[in-house]
């Protein structure tokens, strides 16, 4: 629990980091972090299911070809495209892919450029490319509310104060230790700070998005600007064993029964007690991934009296049991990295479930159209 040293006195409860404690329940893990050069004629195949992340383009100009776009992402020199909602998509130096055979990444990236594809040319590209996943599949509302993809031009950037500062930072570190080789001791400690770096824009990404959204008049990120709705999620993750009604909800946000259901519904699209089970579940997932936890134990941890009722809440809303998903997840967790390493091609054009265009630009306002 992040925060606060006395919840239920209620004196600290905005000192919850909710955003933090969301992404940890997902099974945020850092995953790739990679910088490099691409000759003409090259295409990257990223099976990027259940992740974030984003490309950074250095030098030259890149195209992103991805489910859901009515034409590819055109990046240039210093812009930056950020994936907010994981789908298998290719980064090709040319805006068409139909003559080009997409290659798989590696499962795993290193800081150096890639030496295969680190020759120079006055017509390659240079990308910083990275990536978090999220281990297990998000149910929070707010991943729907985030566009598949995230554009901020090298324009942009110098205005977005910590986030343009950070990327700046990024880039010349990750160069740097593309080039170790020639002074190894100008990257003593490259790769700490450079991982450093990326959390840091990585977080300061996820604010601009919020913020953005927090103005759109609905959801997660407009329900958390209103104190009192805040109040009651806070309560509610900080403590998902409680046996919470919407009668004690209500008294920790400080308003009625009836105005607390009316300003939740308003600004979250939901009531308080059906966020509260995706709270549950989420949580759930996450327990689950521990084989030394008992069912039944994971079941009082999330506010559920038994396994057998917490069992049926699950399954309704994952779609299997808590033993099945527990076997998949230790199964998943042999390979570093949760994607179809099968997956070879771009799916034709498909309806992502948002509350969000699918590309949303940093000069566009956030309201949904």
């Amino acid at each position: 629990m992040s925060g606060s040293t006395d919840y239920w006195t209620g004196r600290h409860i905005f000192c919850m980091d909710l955003l933090s404690d969301i992404l940890q329940q997902a099974g945020l893990q850092r995953r790739l972090l990679d910088l490099r050069r691409l000759p003409a004629a090259t295409a990257l195949r990223f099976p990027c299911e259940r992740s974030m992340g984003f490309h950074v383009v250095t030098a030259g100009h890149v195209w992103v070809h991805s489910p859901g776009l009515t034409e590819p992402l055109a990046l240039a020199t210093g812009d930056m495209a950020f994936m907010a909602r994981g789908c298998l998509h290719v980064l090709a130096t040319e805006p068409r892919i139909d003559r080009l055979e997409p290659r798989a990444i590696a499962g795993t990236w290193g800081l150096a450029a890639n030496p295969a594809e680190g020759m120079a040319s006055t017509d390659q590209a240079s990308v910083i490319s990275g990536a978090y996943q999220l281990w297990h599949a998000p149910l929070h509302p707010l991943f729907a509310e985030l566009p598949q993809w995230f554009v901020l031009t090298a324009a942009q950037l110098p205005r977005l104060g910590p986030l343009g500062l950070a990327m700046a930072l990024l880039v010349q570190e990750s160069e740097a230790a593309g080039h170790a080789a020639a002074d190894p001791a100008a990257t003593l400690g490259s790769d700490v700070l450079v991982h450093g770096l990326f959390d840091v824009m990585f977080v300061q990404l996820l604010r601009e998005i919020v913020a953005r959204r927090g103005l759109a008049g609905r959801g997660w990120s407009h329900a958390v600007r209103d104190a009192a709705v805040h109040r009651a999620v806070a309560f509610m993750q900080a403590d998902l064993a409680r046996p919470w009604t919407l009668e004690l909800l209500a008294r920790e946000a400080g308003l009625s029964r009836t105005l607390l259901a009316e300003r939740f519904r308003t600004a979250m699209g939901d009531t308080p007690l059906a966020h509260l089970r995706l709270l549950r579940l989420q949580k759930a997932m996450q327990l689950l991934g521990d084989p030394r936890r008992k069912l039944d134990d994971v079941a009082k941890a999330v506010g559920y009296q038994d396994a057998f009722g917490f069992s049926k809440a699950f399954k309704r809303a994952v779609g299997v049991s808590p033993g099945e998903f527990r076997r998949r997840d230790a199964a998943e967790r042999a390979s570093p990295w949760r994607w179809d390493a099968a997956a070879t091609e771009i799916p034709s054009r498909t309806e992502i479930p948002s509350r969000t265009p699918v590309v949303q630009r940093g000069n566009d306002s956030c309201r949904s159209k």
